[in-house]
């Protein structure tokens, strides 16, 4: 009986295909190196040699890292390119082991906001407002920008934010925004966004912790004026 290639397969059984529909996480290691080299040999499938090769390697990819370009060429159906994207990727997993978790940074505070965000701005010479998502311990998991040039209602928009809010996972928001002219002191537009952003977020159950206005040295918190 002849052998099907990966091409030939029902679609949600290629691992291209089905890491693109369940994840990463659901594909075997062959899976993972078969999308590396791209095909196999004429005598079996990409999923298949790449099954292979970790066998002799007793399915441990440690052991399959040791191997050398010549010993992964020995293999029908691989080639020097083909060895050498395995041995990268195994390289690659290698290093990000070994490497720290990048710290997320803590927002909890109009503080932190501002020491966080006061590089960004303090040679802007026009207004920029900036979104702060955070996970429930205050650290952030993202920011953007979403407005510049000058802050209203029209120029930022509400729905924008939260969707950014629920599509990053963020259960914490703050927003951020710069005063070129050095006036600390908030405008009626940026009051009456802010009262706008607040209950909007109480329906949408996410917390609204500061609106904080940056000039270059000093900052503005509704949070710490009793405003929120």
């Amino acid at each position: 009986m002849e052998k099907l290639t990966i091409n030939q397969w029902a679609e949600e059984d290629r691992p291209r295909e089905k890491m693109m529909r369940q994840g990463a996480e659901s594909l075997s290691n062959a899976e993972l190196l078969a999308i590396l080299i791209g095909s196999g040999s004429t005598k079996e499938s990409a999923v298949d040699l790449m099954k292979h090769v970790l066998n002799d390697c007793h399915n441990n990819l440690n052991t399959l890292g040791k191997k050398n370009i010549g010993e992964l060429c020995q293999y029908n159906g691989i080639g020097e390119a083909k060895a050498i994207s395995i041995l990268a990727a195994c390289e690659l997993g290698k290093r990000r082991q070994i490497e720290t978790l990048e710290e997320r940074s803590d927002c909890g505070t109009a503080t932190r906001i501002y020491n966080h965000m006061h590089p960004v701005m303090q040679d802007l010479d026009t207004e920029e407002f900036w979104i702060l998502l955070m996970n429930q311990n205050y650290k952030l998991i993202k920011k953007m920008r979403v407005s510049h040039g000058g802050i209203t209602e029209v120029a930022v928009d509400i729905r924008i934010i939260l969707k950014e809010a629920v599509l990053a996972n963020a259960t914490i928001l703050a927003v951020c925004h710069n005063h070129p002219s050095g006036n600390l002191r908030p405008s009626k537009e940026d009051d009456h966004l802010t009262e706008n952003l607040l209950k909007a977020c109480r329906v949408m159950r996410i917390l609204f912790l500061d609106h904080v206005i940056v000039t270059d040295g000093h900052y503005y918190s509704y949070h710490e004026e009793g405003r929120l």
